[in-house]
């Protein structure tokens, strides 16, 4: 018979989004310990059995001041992740590539990958990308919600496709190796994408539009396009993303999710994507990141086979971040 614990200890599980960053440099909170503050640090992704976590660089970008920088923000956020890793050397890695994830299973360390959440820190200069990717970020989302340089976002007006920026930077992360990630962008823009790109692309945290008709959760074309390309869809725990009443939002709902997306496309093609730290409210029975194990017993409860299992909580992640990154 399948143990849920067990499987859960011995798999790789690599959350594909969560927005600590942006919070630790609003309010200084720490990462080497638990101060009842956020839902996602260094103790807690440990407790729940996390093997690796995508970290978002992002900020409302759009509505910064304008004596702001949105490339020296994001530069003050990849320069706290270098701090944490320093800080917590003992415990938490770097990861660039898919060997860095899997040599942290086996050291029992907690692995780090950078996001750049928008391209406004780039400042239309695709040449921006390069030294990104040299500070490690590995994941490119092109927008968050509003219209940039590169793209429009779900909550632009009037949204279309990628500008000629966009397709320079898309075409770009390919070379260089980050992952291209589809979550916020405009329907038009993921056509955009999908027309352009080289290989597998993620949504790091949404959920299936039939089940939950918001803006940021992907239609069953978008989901079949994704699956196309190789890609994973990593299914996130925000309330408004699993029902459209967020008081009843649940790990059920969560599995629910996961069960329509796994039926569409197949479990080569379904992940997790948390956005812990992203969000308000709460999803009953995955309040913080040390829940984790209850999803994986979620799904063994409803008839996943251990393989399955493995898939959805990170393996499908770590080969795409493997064909992408290396």
């Amino acid at each position: 018979m399948l143990d849920p614990i067990q499987v859960h200890s011995d798999s790789i599980v690599f959350d594909a989004h969560c927005d600590f960053l942006h919070n630790t440099a609003q309010d200084g909170r720490r990462f080497d310990q638990s101060l009842n503050v956020g839902r996602v640090d260094l103790p807690r992704l440990v407790g729940g059995g996390v093997t690796a976590q995508i970290f978002a660089v992002w900020d409302h970008w759009a509505e910064m001041p304008a004596h702001c920088s949105p490339t020296l923000e994001a530069l003050r956020q990849v320069s706290a992740f270098h701090g944490m890793l320093d800080l917590c050397s003992d415990r938490f890695m770097p990861a660039t590539r898919a060997s860095d994830v899997e040599r942290a299973k086996s050291e029992g360390k907690v692995a780090g990958v950078l996001s750049l959440e928008g391209s406004e820190p780039l400042a239309g200069d695709v040449a921006l990308l390069r030294a990104f990717y040299e500070l490690g970020v590995r994941n490119l989302g092109l927008t968050w919600d509003y219209r940039n340089l590169a793209a429009d976002g779900v909550g632009a007006p009037q949204p279309g496709g990628l500008t000629d920026f966009g397709r320079e930077l898309v075409r770009e992360a390919n070379r260089l190796g980050i992952m291209i990630d589809i979550a916020h962008l405009a329907p038009r823009g993921v056509d955009d994408v999908l027309e352009i790109v080289d290989g597998p692309i993620i949504d790091s945290h949404a959920n299936a539009h039939a089940l939950c008709a918001h803006r940021r959760n992907l239609t069953d074309a978008q989901l079949d396009a994704l699956a196309a390309t190789g890609g994973v869809v990593c299914v996130a725990f925000v309330p408004g993303f699993i029902t459209q009443d967020k008081s009843k939002a649940s790990l059920d709902g969560v599995l629910d999710h996961i069960d329509y997306i796994a039926r569409r496309i197949g479990t080569d093609h379904v992940g997790i994507g948390s956005d812990f730290d992203g969000y308000d409210g709460v999803t009953q029975g995955l309040e913080d990141v040390t829940h984790f194990p209850a999803l994986t017993a979620g799904l063994a409860a409803r008839g996943y086979d251990e393989q399955a299992i493995r898939q959805i909580l990170g393996l499908n992640l770590l080969r795409v971040f493997g064909q992408v990154a290396g």
